[in-house]
């Protein structure tokens, strides 16, 4: 009996350990991690990224190979030291640099000890990597730019850091990641996912094939190709016009809220952040606090609109019934308020809308705005009614654009006034300037050209994005969405015309296009900067927005060009010629695309900076871009004479 309990003991205590012993291994893997068994090497099969296109098809980016030196350190032995890093073109000090970087990361975990070799490097130390035990070859892909333009739009990718590994645990260290352009915002689209190969080792750490015959092993998917909305022709076009000038060009599609270019001046070209000068590079533009190429000009810089704003202030006007289009109001060179006089150029007077839209008369305007705000009871009421019309023309926001960076533009409303005045402590006249696009009104180039859109549309605009279309998947509902504004659609009539008038006969009557009709509205905006700590004058920025045709209008345009002077002078010649580049795929205007690319603005970003006295607007100072290159060569010249 006792023989007998005896063997039925041992025989139920050794079928509930096979039991046990079978649920763990067979029925149950949740309490074994692949990823953290040390007799299992992980190999990451890298997918391929996918290619971007221009909307017309054509290939802007696609991949390269790449091949990164791995390293696991608890499993590297002793090796020549010195013929690797000969292999490799690093010094001794490097290698213990890179290996205690690894290290201090995880010395059971792979991460990156040289990255991106080139082919010939590759070739050369595949041949000998057994003689290296604890470092392996990992193959990806690079960025391979088939255009130098676009640097602004297209991005670039990078390798990511602990913060991005710590927060999105699909990345690993030596991964790369998209950082910036469209590179970043379609990030999980084009990446793809990873494939992973569990590799099994025996007790001398060596590989002895698939883990469990592959069975968990899986493939890559590559990344899906997009269609950007960006026309690369027009681009590269916009971005010759903007050598040697400052500022930003957004032209948009009205009829989809596609946009058509987004140029940022100074630019770069987008290869210079691709292989393993990248962070070199990238170090040497972040560092040009001057020039600043990597500040997005057309989506960041905030600058007051100047007078393609009054064209709001003349819908808002029609839409309160505070106004008609035949009421007149008198110009004396400027309007008068109290001891204060806001001036303006020599036109005819008095002046009714369409005169003061296309001869851009700033007494008419502050008539307007004073009527607006005036209509209630107290200025803050006024002004919160003004605030939300200008804001439903996608001013003061972000605008939900699918692009990583951005400001929101300011757009001030009653609370802006009380804090700086005290509440019920402010009157009309102290906000008058708003009624020029100056004061406290600020706007980027996206937001000026989706302005624009707006009004060519008659009251509506959609959300401006950068992706037309994602293989095998659908964009997002809110860029075909239409947003409508406060005015009503008859209200807009008047102000086309005007802006029509604007090139027939108005402020850009020499910039007219043969064959199309193009509505636009120039803009001059003063410019201050702080020199020694004290605030300065620097000559005024050109802006000029537009669309065409007048009739289902195919763009609209913002054009900023810092220190520009006025208006018409750059940034209305660089809006016709890219609205006529666009429609008619040809430039008949040579004699305006001519002064454009031969004058340069340099000299006028120098004067902060040239510690002498200097002139606003001296028109005496432009020089052609052959005359500033040797003006510049001289002064290279004299500098190395002083040295030597």
């Amino acid at each position: 009996m006792r023989k007998l309990l005896l063997l039925s003991t041992v025989v139920i205590v050794g079928l509930i350990f096979i039991a046990r012993l079978f649920y763990l291994q067979v029925y149950n893997q949740s309490t074994y991690n692949l990823y953290e068994d040390n007799a299992i090497r992980k190999v990451y099969d890298y997918p391929k990224r996918g290619y971007v296109y221009d909307r017309n098809g054509k290939l802007l980016v696609a991949n390269q190979p790449s091949y990164d030196v791995m390293i696991i350190p608890r499993e590297v032995e002793p090796l020549d030291t010195l013929e690797f890093c000969n292999l490799l073109k690093i010094t001794k000090e490097d290698f213990k640099k890179k290996y205690d970087k690894a290290y201090h990361y995880s010395p059971r975990l792979p991460s990156p000890f040289v990255a991106q070799l080139s082919k010939e490097d590759y070739a050369l130390l595949q041949e000998k990597m057994r003689k290296f035990e604890g470092f392996y070859i990992q193959k990806r892909s690079l960025r391979d730019y088939q255009t130098n333009i676009g640097a602004n739009v297209l991005g670039d990718i990078g390798e990511v850091n602990n913060a991005i590994i710590q927060r999105q645990p699909y990345y690993k260290m030596g991964d790369l990641i998209g950082k910036q352009g469209i590179e970043i915002s379609y990030e999980e689209t084009l990446r793809g996912v990873k494939g992973i190969k569990f590799i099994q080792k025996d007790r001398f750490n060596r590989d002895i094939g698939p883990y469990k015959e592959g069975i968990y092993d899986t493939l890559p998917e590559p990344g899906k190709d997009i269609t950007i909305t960006i026309d690369a022709e027009l681009q590269a076009y916009g971005e010759l016009l903007m050598q040697h000038k400052r500022g930003g060009i957004i032209a948009i599609e009205p009829s989809s809220g596609e946009i058509l270019t987004m140029i940022s001046s100074p630019t770069y070209n987008p290869n210079l952040l691709v292989g393993r000068n990248r962070s070199k590079n990238f170090t040497k533009l972040y560092n040009d606090s001057l020039s600043q190429p990597l500040y997005d000009r057309g989506l960041q810089a905030m600058y007051p609109p100047g007078s393609p704003f009054k064209v709001i202030n003349a819908l808002i006007g029609l839409q309160e019934n505070v106004v008609t289009t035949n009421d007149k109001f008198t110009c004396a060179h400027g309007y008068r308020y109290g001891n204060r006089k806001m001036g303006c150029h020599g036109h005819k007077s008095p002046a009714d809308m369409n005169l003061g839209i296309y001869e851009s008369c700033n007494a008419y305007f502050a008539n307007v705005y004073r009527r607006i705000m005036d209509k209630y009871d107290t200025p803050a009421e006024g002004m919160d009614i003004w605030s939300n019309h200008v804001k439903s023309f996608g001013l003061g926001n972000y605008l939900g654009y699918d692009l990583r960076v951005g400001q929101p533009g300011k757009i001030p409303n009653a609370e802006t006034y009380n804090r700086a005045y005290g509440k019920n402590r402010w009157y009309t006249t102290f906000t008058l300037s708003n009624a020029i696009g100056q004061g406290e009104v600020l706007a980027t180039p996206i937001q000026l050209a989706n302005m624009a859109a707006a009004i060519g549309n008659r009251g509506y605009y959609y959300t401006p994005h950068i992706i037309k279309k994602i293989e095998n998947d659908t964009i997002d509902s809110k860029y075909t969405t239409p947003n409508y504004t406060t005015i009503d659609k008859q209200n807009f009539e008047p102000v086309i015309q005007g802006m029509y008038d604007v090139y027939n006969k108005g402020t850009a009557k020499y910039l007219q296009v043969p064959g199309i009709e193009i509505c636009g509205k120039t803009g001059t905006a003063e410019n201050f900067t702080r020199i020694d700590g004290v605030k300065t004058q620097l000559t005024d920025h050109s802006i000029f927005v537009a669309f065409a045709p007048k009739d289902d209008p195919k763009i609209a345009i913002a054009v900023f060009v810092e220190n520009g002077y006025w208006g018409s002078r750059f940034a209305g010649r660089i809006a016709s010629l890219m609205i006529e580049k666009y429609i008619k795929g040809e430039i008949t205007r040579t004699d305006m695309e001519n002064w454009i690319l031969q004058h340069t603005l340099e000299h006028e970003y120098e004067k902060p900076h040239s510690g002498k006295p200097f002139k606003i607007n001296g028109e005496s100072r432009i020089m052609t871009v052959n005359e500033y290159e040797l003006e510049k060569q001289k002064k290279i010249n004299i500098n190395t004479q002083t040295v030597n």
